[in-house]
């Protein structure tokens, strides 16, 4: 398994499988050994390996459901392809490393990109018709742009609101879920007792929309 080290300031070590490759990422204390990081991810092989095998799945399934219909990828070499990519892994490989295994990796063209943005601009202007009255506030400016963790960000203080990209390719309902979520941070800077009620005052069934959106590997 190939695994990447980041030394922090912390007491104790973290293991996190980062999408949407199920890259393994390892926080540790500065000084903490070699080895000790070493045994720490071997005694957790398992659970890494069904864990990255899940993620995996789920975003290959998630790019051909999304894409079935479309031409816009291309492959890591240039040529035209089918949505998917070949990946070469690089480090010392376990079997769920095996490339062959895991052989499909996501690619924004600029055709892709195209088509999710003109998705998005399409519906934003009936959503905040339709939201803005409702919460009583609005974004002074929404940004569209690839995230590779998260489905939107706010800035409270400028009203300013940035959205995945990656919403565009996906079912109508969670763009409008990220959209409420992220003009509600308009009044709640986190996630309390405030911005819940507030949230399900607007949109009762948002709770289910997060369990599903998350179920979605941000590419």
């Amino acid at each position: 398994m190939r695994v990447t080290i980041v030394r922090k300031p912390i007491k104790n070590m973290y293991l996190r499988i980062k999408p949407p490759n199920a890259n393994i990422v390892v926080s540790a204390p500065q000084r903490m050994a070699e080895s000790a990081i070493e045994r720490f991810v071997t005694e957790r092989k398992p659970w890494i390996e069904r864990a990255r095998r899940a993620m995996l799945q789920a975003r290959d399934a998630q790019i051909a459901a999304q894409n079935a219909s479309e031409d816009g990828f291309q492959r890591v070499d240039g040529s035209a392809g089918t949505g998917m990519a070949g990946t070469g892994d690089s480090g010392f490989h376990g079997p769920s490393d095996d490339p062959r295994t895991y052989p499909h990796t996501f690619v924004w063209t600029d055709a892709n990109k195209a088509r999710a943005r003109r998705n998005i601009e399409s519906q934003l202007p009936t959503l905040l018709a339709k939201w803005q009255p409702i919460i009583g506030r609005g974004p002074t400016h929404i940004t569209l742009r690839v995230m590779t963790s998260r489905w939107g960000s706010c800035t409270p203080r400028t009203g300013r609101i940035r959205l995945n990209l990656q919403l565009g390719l996906m079912a109508p309902r969670f763009l409008e879920y990220v959209l409420v979520h992220e003009m509600t941070h308009l009044w709640e800077n986190g996630h309390g007792e405030g911005f819940q009620r507030r949230m399900s005052a607007y949109l009762p069934q948002w709770r289910q929309l997060r369990r599903d959106i998350n179920r979605h590997v941000v590419l």
